[in-house]
């Protein structure tokens, strides 16, 4: 089946680049001698377990068990059959941070048309252009959280699903 969308390959790939060099500085550190190799292994321990444990979450699924009713048709006998209907437990992916990042870049965005000494403009630099602020990071996984309930509420509908199970004469 692959790992992914191939944009997903590719926001990946961006997020590496930014860690190889900071692996490198903590393996060989600045000047080549100072490096903390136990530190570099318990770093890239840690981005394997990361990793494996978001595969594991992406490719996981809950199967509800769908039974279909048997029909006479004609002289022959049709369905019966026990099935399930694969639900994804991630179904919006990775499309709530990357919408989330986006939408708290446009504060950011707007504040460098403003001048620096205004006083909005220093409490967008302090607060959602710093990734590390308390605002940021509340903004950001609430937004996450949002666009997860609201991506998913677009990309799947229950009544359609229910109606199509129905009209198949399947039933939970």
């Amino acid at each position: 089946k692959g790992i992914g969308q191939g944009m997903s390959i590719l926001i990946f790939m961006s997020i590496c680049s930014g860690f190889l060099p900071q692996l490198w500085e903590i393996g060989y550190g600045t000047n080549g001698t100072d490096g903390d190799w136990l530190k570099f292994g318990i770093v890239v321990g840690v981005l394997v377990v990361i990793l494996i444990f978001v595969d594991f979450v992406e490719l996981c699924q809950r199967r509800v068990p769908v039974q279909y009713t048997r029909r006479m048709i004609g002289r022959k006998m049709y369905g019966g059959s026990s099935t399930y209907l694969p639900l994804k437990i991630n179904m919006s992916g990775v499309i709530p941070p990357i919408f989330a990042s986006s939408i708290l870049a446009i504060p950011t965005l707007i504040a460098q048309f403003g001048k620096s000494d205004q006083s909005w403009v220093k409490w967008i630099n302090a607060n959602l252009a710093n990734t590390t602020s308390v605002w940021y990071i509340a903004l950001y996984a609430l937004m996450i959280v949002f666009f997860c309930f609201f991506y998913t509420s677009i990309t799947f509908n229950p009544d359609e699903t229910a109606d199509n199970m129905k009209q198949y004469g399947g039933f939970i």
